[in-house]
């Protein structure tokens, strides 16, 4: 069984890497007409041939789904009437950590309300909030169930591209630096 001290120092960090890689994987595919080939190579012998694709689309598919459960952590979710908007969330499961089970210099940690989510993005906080919220229903409605419903779509990177930009940072502030802590190095080196 995972402790809190596992979730603050290598769980919650894990994530956070994963989310920017997705940063890099969603800069890079938005930059593309068509998609350049790509040669990936292990200690310089080449494993995989194909199209860079073969990167992007699991990456961006992996980091929605860490972005999703980074967010619930921090109390949020995707309003179920309009999946534009967030909500906070309502309970967890018996076996769930989430912020509220942690404690800081003045007590335990509070959820994450919308308005703290929106407030350190720089742009208009709806697109904000929009960018958020479609992480989510993305990975519950394109990802991790099979659905009739939205399918991840390239046309929505320019909204994954921002939160994916923005989770790292609402994790830091709301759960590292509430406890006291310094955030963990997470960004990865790109050339994008």
């Amino acid at each position: 069984m995972l402790t809190k001290d596992a979730y603050i120092g290598s769980v919650v960090p894990y994530r956070m890497q994963a989310v920017a890689v997705f940063n890099i994987a969603a800069r890079y595919a938005m930059s593309w007409q068509t998609p350049p080939a790509l040669e990936m190579r292990f200690d310089e012998k080449i494993v995989i041939r194909g199209r860079a694709t073969a990167f992007t689309n699991p990456a961006i598919e992996a980091g929605i789904m860490h972005c999703r459960a980074l967010l619930e952590f921090l109390g949020l979710r995707c309003d179920r009437k309009d999946p534009a908007r967030l909500a906070q969330r309502l309970g967890k499961m018996e076996d769930d950590f989430v912020i509220e089970d942690f404690v800081g210099p003045t007590g335990p940690l509070s959820k994450v309300s919308v308005e703290q989510a929106l407030m350190p993005y720089p742009g208009p906080k709806e697109e904000a909030e929009m960018a958020l919220a479609s992480v989510i229903h993305a990975a519950n409605k394109g990802i991790a169930h099979m659905t009739s419903g939205h399918v991840v779509s390239l046309s929505d990177l320019r909204l994954y591209e921002i939160a994916s930009r923005g989770v790292p940072v609402l994790v830091s502030n709301y759960f590292y630096v509430a406890q006291g802590l310094e955030p963990p190095k997470y960004e990865i080196p790109s050339t994008r």
